[in-house]
């Protein structure tokens, strides 16, 4: 692991502790009737937020309308209003087509000095907001940065802005403190940084000054747009402290190993100045760079042309949109129980298959409804191939279904199913219950401790309807009662029937080995 790794995992852990103590905190956005948005729902669970996604798929859309959530201290009242980040265009002719913005609404759930309250900007002939009939309410107070990819200075335009003639100009120092969060993610190092600005007007020129160089200063004209980026956003916003800071395209520019710097450091200062932040970007880097609940895919449906959040993406996901597993074999399961018990079917296959357990990626934590939706996602990115779908034995009546779907993008889906009609808890715990002592020996225990764990269990839940949760919480509490976690017994478990090969875990690893050997030989 790196030293960026270590400090990410650090800074993650103390955010999540940090977020419970904030008085200030925009919780979701929905948005209605925007752009191809019929009714989408961005819930914000982490004080750094990504949203990722295809182009036109929502995601500047919805930092738009979280900038218009707080009435922002200090500015021009109408420049983080839906009237000025949505204009509407219309035209008195006929024939021209013009914008379709009836009915739009933004909707916002906040922690505000420490009280839930909702707010809504609706559009009729006007925007007007309302306050879900709280008496007296007021659209909170909060700074706000807006970056978009239009706020980055472009020196073509900054040249026209400081033409020679176009005097007088004035040039003004920036705090060193500015540029500490730059010197933390840029290689260069500055002596100082000015502004050079009309006199009347607008516009602005960086200029640089570097450490121990000859050719010590340069303007924005001579820096790269990289560069150029980490020190405006650095200059912007070191100095905030408890704003919404809303960055679009994040990584324009920017190296990979910049933008997990970049990344780092936005985290660090959100700790630090008690900042929200939400970013959009096309980045694996930059996804990888916050920890899962704080990752927002979005798609735009190529039927209905409407945008949806993904549902609960995990790490497997992300790799294979983004282009990072295309060596790997990707297994989708239910559950971490269903995920141990597969490690452990592996943990026989790859020994008899000559593979290496690096070869699979697992990935869990889905409803066994929405797998569908994450096989058009896949077929739609032309990823299938590198998949393998893997669900509970009680879930045998989704296979026709599934396979439909992938027949949609012409690919032959074979969902595989964990041996057994219910549960895999169920299954682990009957096949246990069938061989103690040979469970004993696998476990690493006696067999009279093992048959008293089994014991104690049974009598514990003897009046209890032997469902899902039931056996859940049995093999929970016989594992325990181990020194084991139900996750190790899992895989214990998966691996010793796979050994055995016989009974029902027959067809299973048989199917399981078939589709891993195409895998392998899908370019011979």
């Amino acid at each position: 692991m790196s030293a960026v790794d270590r400090e990410l995992g650090k800074i993650w852990n103390s955010l999540r502790q940090n977020k419970s103590h904030r008085d200030d905190f925009l919780e979701e956005v929905s948005l209605k009737k925007i752009r191809g948005i019929e009714n989408l729902r961005i819930p914000f669970e982490y004080p750094v937020t990504v949203l990722a996604g295809p182009n036109a798929c929502g995601k500047s859309t919805v930092l738009f309308a979280c900038a218009c959530a707080y009435d922002v201290p200090g500015v021009p009242v109408q420049r983080y209003k839906p009237a000025a980040l949505f204009p509407n265009f219309r035209s008195a002719e006929g024939g021209v087509p013009s914008d379709q913005m009836e009915q739009t609404e933004f909707s916002y759930g906040y922690l505000a000095d420490g009280d839930r309250m909702p707010m809504i900007w609706r559009k009729g002939k006007t925007w007007n907001r309302s306050f879900r009939g709280r008496k007296g309410g007021k659209q909170p107070k909060r700074n706000i940065y807006l970056r978009t990819l239009a706020n980055l200075t472009n020196p073509s335009e900054a040249r026209s802005l400081l033409q020679i003639n176009q005097r007088p100009l004035k040039a003004r120092t920036i705090d060193p403190s500015l540029l500490l969060f730059a010197h933390r993610i840029l290689p260069a190092r500055y002596d100082a940084l000015h502004l050079v600005e009309k006199m009347k007007g607008t516009g602005d020129l960086l200029v640089a000054t570097l450490e121990n160089t000859e050719d010590r200063s340069y303007s924005e004209f001579h820096m790269a747009s990289g560069e150029r980026a980490v020190l405006r956003l650095s200059i912007d916003i070191s100095n905030l402290e408890n704003a919404l800071v809303l960055i679009d395209e994040v990584e324009a520019g920017l190296h990979p190993n910049i933008q997990r710097l970049l990344m780092l450091e936005l985290q660090r200062l959100a700790l630090r100045r008690n900042l929200q932040i939400i970013v959009t970007s096309h980045s694996p880097v930059v996804l990888d760079s916050v920890p899962s609940e704080a990752r927002i895919f979005l798609e735009r449906d190529e039927v209905s042309a409407e945008v949806r959040r993904l549902p609960a993406y995990r790490d497997i996901f992300q790799k294979a949109l983004y282009g990072q597993s295309s060596e790997k074999l990707s297994i989708l399961c239910e559950d971490e129980i269903a995920e141990h018990f597969i490690l452990g079917v592996l943990d026989y296959l790859t020994v008899k298959m000559h593979l290496r357990h690096d070869d699979f990626t697992i990935g869990r934590n889905t409803g066994r409804g929405e797998f569908g939706t994450h096989i058009r996602t896949l077929g739609k990115f032309q990823k299938l191939e590198n998949f393998m779908f893997v669900l509970d034995g009680d879930a045998k009546s989704e296979e026709a279904k599934l396979k439909q779907v992938g027949l949609d993008y012409e690919s032959k889906i074979e969902p595989l199913f964990l041996p057994g009609n219910g549960s895999p808890e169920e299954w682990i715990w009957r096949t246990i219950e069938r061989d103690k002592e040979g469970y004993a020996e696998a476990i690493g225990t006696s067999a009279t401790d093992l048959a008293q764990q089994n014991a104690k269990m049974e009598r514990l839940f003897q009046a209890t309807d032997k469902q899902q949760e039931t056996y859940k919480n049995m093999l929970r509490g016989f594992a325990e009662g181990l020194r084991r976690s139900e996750y190790e017994v899992a895989r214990i478990v998966g691996r010793r029937e796979a050994e055995r090969n016989s009974g029902e875990i027959a067809a299973f690893t048989i199917s399981l080995e078939e589709q891993i050997a195409r895998w392998r030989d899908r370019d011979s």
